[in-house]
């Protein structure tokens, strides 16, 4: 009787072991390891980069002569910051045989915050601020997110931390034949060399169709057109991760939080769609996030961030109105108190 009741017990365990487990975080370099898990082996993107100081880099020309080293990195991200020195003793040993580029995922950071942190640290390898483009093509998941390019043109390693795996990877894409360089897609303008136009007010809005996180599809354009929309783009960290290093931008999630939910509980006329960046986040973590600030409107997770990209939104958080008609009223990047005249007005024109 005892070994059964120990034997139920420990079954108990597991199982709570095991569910625990399923629900923990992942972390920086498991994310990292399925991002290449798809990515190793396969062309690198043909595109041409902008740097802050107004230098282009065509990544296609480097392949078939040189390996090529991307780090994606935020100035509020801790590990970022942690791993610079080593990144930047990388670059100091790039030879004819390498090209490192620093690569600013564009979220959160303008060219004044990047420009301001190269001049702090003292960094000297060239810097991109990628609009989205670049990230899309490398499946950006997490910051840092290091990925390395063979002489052939195709990728060789993904990873999140700066270790001797890292190193060892960089090595051999350096010793890597440089011949029968392999076919990219064609060549695409990013970061600052391509000029796109931010969706203003009286625009119409692109459409989309997403699933959100109780499995329900939410339509952006409404059949019938009797209700205003308004989408909320967020990241379910902002609060917590960047109360030190973002004092201002973590409160202005706070208080756009704390809006939008006495907005979407007084005013049952209007659609909300919370949308979460794929940067560091995973269904779980969103799903998370709504369980602990008990978050009312429906939510999807932006994984790809092509919605970001559609809508040209590289800041949390950033809230879109849009009318009854699909056009856009207004675009709120922070908190604004007029938001809820806004959309009474935007109501009552039905």
């Amino acid at each position: 009787m005892k070994l059964t009741r120990r034997l139920t017990h420990f079954s108990w365990l597991l199982s709570v072991l095991v569910c625990a487990a399923a629900h923990a975080q992942m972390t920086g370099q498991q994310r990292a390891e399925a991002v290449g898990h798809d990515l190793v082996g396969s062309p690198a993107p043909r595109m041409v980069l902008k740097t802050i100081d107004g230098e282009s880099i065509d990544l296609g020309s480097l392949y078939g002569k040189k390996a090529v080293y991307l780090k994606f990195w935020a100035t509020w991200c801790v590990p970022c910051r942690e791993q610079m020195p080593h990144f930047e003793r990388t670059y100091e040993s790039e030879g004819s045989d390498l090209a490192v580029i620093a690569v600013n995922a564009g979220f959160n950071d303008s060219i004044d915050d990047v420009r301001a942190y190269r001049k702090q640290v003292g960094i000297k390898m060239p810097i991109v601020i990628d609009d989205g483009s670049l990230g899309a093509a490398l499946n950006l998941r997490v910051t840092p997110q290091h990925v390395v390019i063979g002489r052939n043109g195709r990728i060789q390693y993904v990873s999140h931390l700066a270790n001797e795996r890292l190193d060892a990877a960089v090595q051999a894409a350096r010793t890597s034949p440089a011949m029968g360089a392999a076919a990219g897609s064609d060549k695409v303008a990013s970061g600052e060399a391509r000029k796109t136009s931010q969706y203003a007010s009286g625009d119409q809005a692109p459409q989309f169709s997403v699933q959100s996180l109780d499995g329900s599809q939410f339509n952006s354009q409404e059949p019938g057109g009797k209700h205003p929309t308004v989408l909320v783009f967020l990241s379910p960290w902002c609060e917590s991760y960047l109360a030190k290093s973002r004092a201002a931008v973590s409160a202005n999630c706070r208080d756009v939080r704390v809006q939008v939910d006495a907005l979407a509980k007084k005013d049952p006329q209007v659609r909300w769609l919370g949308i979460a960046s794929g940067i560091w986040a995973t269904k779980q973590d969103l799903s998370d996030y709504q369980s602990q600030y008990k978050v009312g409107i429906a939510l999807t997770l932006d994984e790809s961030g092509s919605l970001f990209r559609t809508f040209q939104v590289r800041r949390v958080p950033t809230v879109i109105v849009i009318d009854s008609q699909g056009r856009i009223e207004r675009r709120i990047e922070g908190t604004d108190p007029r938001l809820p005249a806004q959309l009474q007005a935007v109501t009552l024109e039905k």
